[in-house]
């Protein structure tokens, strides 16, 4: 998974937890593309103050996932949803191409939506 993707997943679930300097410095730079130098001026603090801050919710994120997992355990139920979903389709499809092979074969004078008598 992308960085960017991951990081952005962590802090919806875990924002929370980072105090507000380091959730502003990541989400500005993941979710709003903004180097660190436009981060500092935004948050009045030095480009390296701004990596301590990305560096460390980052550390933090992590963490929080590694012990809670909850990043790991969304993303397997949207993959099986997905699957399922997958199914029902497929399932559909298949049912509408039986049923219109079943309309082909008894009302053959019917194909194309056109009836002629």
């Amino acid at each position: 998974m992308e960085k960017t993707v991951e990081i952005g997943l962590l802090i919806e679930f875990y924002k929370n937890i980072l105090t507000d300097k380091q959730a502003e410095a990541v989400n500005l730079y993941y979710n709003d593309d903004l180097s660190l130098a436009e981060i500092a001026d935004i948050l009045g603090i030095t480009r390296q103050g701004v990596r301590d801050n990305i560096k460390r919710a980052e550390n933090v994120l992590y963490g929080m996932e590694e012990k809670l997992g909850l990043v790991k355990k969304f993303l397997e139920i949207i993959h099986c949803e997905a699957h399922h979903i997958a199914v029902i389709i497929s399932e559909s499809i298949k049912h509408y191409q039986c049923q219109r092979q079943y309309n082909e074969y008894k009302y053959p004078c019917c194909i194309g939506g056109s009836e002629k008598f």
